[in-house]
């Protein structure tokens, strides 16, 4: 039913709960947000404010006294599992922001407790909706670079010190789980396995150089897929001007696929057909509206029995890529994801 709508609380208020509340508006029209959920009052009240929402400060109040069906879970990492286990225990739709958890055994128990639940159970993870990955899989199933060899990843994230305020809770390895590859890096291991297959092992390096983060500020990480294609990718914070890089590239014995960044970001094709490149799309609205597509293809799951882009199952790929990378620094050798 079209017409249906789906009443949702925000958990969680900041930073990237604006970035779903634009993708509501601009594509999740189907939602309506009904309560907002933050520990920080002053948070809770401001999101409050935009949305239209009733505000709360404790999430147990909220699942007592609000009106909603559904959530969006948007807390740091250790703070997962306790969250998302109270919304299963009374019976609500849940949305968990990547990554699922901050260690693999509290992923494995927030699985379980899905798993048990006739509720729909959902890890949002917006590059499964980049419209330019997608393409690019289309192309290279249609042999548009031959057999696939290899890809390459580039992930580079800007942040800005300031000594004097309090580091961000990212910074702390007990409540991320671990640094920048398990963070940000994580939307670009999610493309890279949507296009080359099931991460099988990886070995790698890290580094530290922004100041009081625990975890690592870079790394470098070489994958083996199980269908015996490879790959790189860095991930690396940047305090500085840096130049333009590609996103992602992917070659073939026939041709290359080309994925680049920024606001005229381009899908280029390099092949027989097309020797100097093709651009195939501009992915930059694809990109900006990955947030809002991600929670309408949870409202679709909920309201229209659809069937999800990802399950949650798949999601821990991601993680379990970026901890392997972590034992891999350790042994000095090739370490397997699953």
């Amino acid at each position: 039913m079209t017409d249906s709508r789906l009443k949702m609380a925000l958990i969680g208020c900041g930073g990237i709960a604006q970035a779903h509340w634009q993708g509501i508006q601009r594509v999740a029209t189907r939602v309506d947000v009904t309560a907002v959920v933050d520990n920080n009052p002053d948070a809770a009240k401001a999101m409050a404010e935009q949305t239209g929402a009733v505000a709360y400060t404790d999430i147990d109040d909220a699942l007592k006294n609000g009106d909603f069906d559904a959530v969006d879970i948007m807390l740091p990492h250790d703070l997962h599992e306790s969250a998302a286990t109270a919304c299963f225990d009374v019976g609500k739709h849940v949305l968990l922001e990547k990554p699922m958890a901050h260690s693999i055994e509290s992923a494995e128990r927030i699985l379980e407790a899905g798993s048990k639940v006739d509720t729909v159970f959902m890890i949002a993870e917006q590059a499964q909706y980049w419209t330019d990955v997608a393409k690019a899989r289309e192309l290279m199933d249609a042999g548009a670079i031959g057999e696939v060899i290899s890809a390459s990843g580039n992930f580079y994230d800007r942040v800005a010190i300031d000594l004097d305020a309090p580091p961000p809770w990212r910074y702390s390895l007990a409540v991320s789980g671990g640094g920048l590859t398990v963070d940000g890096g994580a939307h670009w291991i999610r493309p890279l396995r949507m296009m080359m297959g099931e991460v099988d092992e990886v070995i790698g390096v890290a580094g530290h150089h922004v100041p009081r983060m625990e975890g690592e500020s870079w790394s470098r990480m070489l994958m083996k897929f199980e269908n015996g294609t490879v790959g790189v990718l860095t991930c690396q914070n940047v305090m500085h001007a840096a130049g333009p890089t590609d996103m992602f590239r992917v070659t073939g014995t026939e041709g290359e696929i080309q994925i680049t960044g920024g606001r005229e970001g381009q899908l280029m094709l390099f092949n027989r057909d097309h020797p100097r490149g093709e651009s195939i799309m501009n992915a930059v609205e694809g990109k900006r509206d990955s947030y809002g597509a991600e929670i309408k293809d949870f409202c679709e799951v909920v309201l229209d029995s659809t069937t999800m882009a990802a399950p949650p199952e798949y999601s821990l790929g991601e993680f379990r890529t970026a901890q392997a990378l972590y034992r891999s620094i350790k042994s000095g050798h090739w370490e397997k994801v699953w």
